[in-house]
């Protein structure tokens, strides 16, 4: 339902389908997917690529590479990117339409002396463009960043500490929808969180902020 033509889609690992990689491509966009172990083979094959490749320093490899380092408060993290072409290698690789290439990102942080490493595997549908794959990574991790701040924030998502069942997947949707229908209200010149108060505290500005939802009664 969404106009992405032209566009360049990131999704997180749980977006991570054939199908979802399918109908972005029949809507004339391309992706960037994440992959984690739930993914089997696929994340299996792509590390050990990466892995492999890596061992050999590329040698031979067609390969592309590029690195960013930022600075401040107490952190320096430093990213590298690489993007291959050979897809051809992977297990399955015909399920997923539109498939090019595979890309990875390793994050190298260091906090107050403190060093931790961690290395993301990516499926995409342009071709081995490396500063293209890193621009969508950076673009999808500030937004995912920014709206879990307002969250933290507004909701205290953080302190939540629901886990039994699909509790805390139920509250995570409730979550958004509130930040999404008091994020309309352009009048009220204050903070989510002052805003999400103001609607338990007054039920008139509650039914100003619930009337986005176009609930008909029956």
């Amino acid at each position: 339902m969404l106009a992405i033509r032209g566009c360049l889609v990131s999704i997180d690992a749980m977006g991570c389908q054939t199908e979802i990689a399918k109908t972005i491509i029949e809507q004339g966009a391309d992706y960037v997917l994440a992959l984690k172990g739930n993914q089997g083979n696929l994340h299996d094959d792509v590390s050990q690529l990466f892995t492999s490749a890596r061992s050999q320093k590329f040698h031979n490899i067609e390969h592309q590479f590029h690195s960013t380092v930022e600075k401040g408060h107490g952190r320096i993290e430093k990213r590298s990117y690489w993007t291959m072409g050979n897809t051809e290698f992977l297990i399955g690789a015909e399920k997923w339409t539109g498939l090019k290439s595979i890309g990875m990102v390793e994050s190298e942080r260091s906090v107050n002396g403190v060093v931790s490493i961690q290395q993301r595997y990516y499926i995409l549908s342009i071709e081995s463009d490396v500063h293209r794959f890193s621009q969508s990574v950076r673009s999808h991790w500030s937004i995912e960043n920014q709206l879990h701040w307002i969250l933290d924030v507004g909701f205290d998502e953080d302190a939540s500490q629901s886990c039994r069942g699909y509790t805390a997947e139920n509250l995570a949707v409730i979550r958004h929808v509130g930040l999404n229908l008091l994020s309309r209200d352009k009048k009220t010149k204050v903070g989510v969180k002052t805003k999400r108060l103001k609607a338990g505290w007054d039920d008139n500005y509650l039914k100003l902020i619930l009337n986005a939802l176009n609930i008909v009664s029956p």
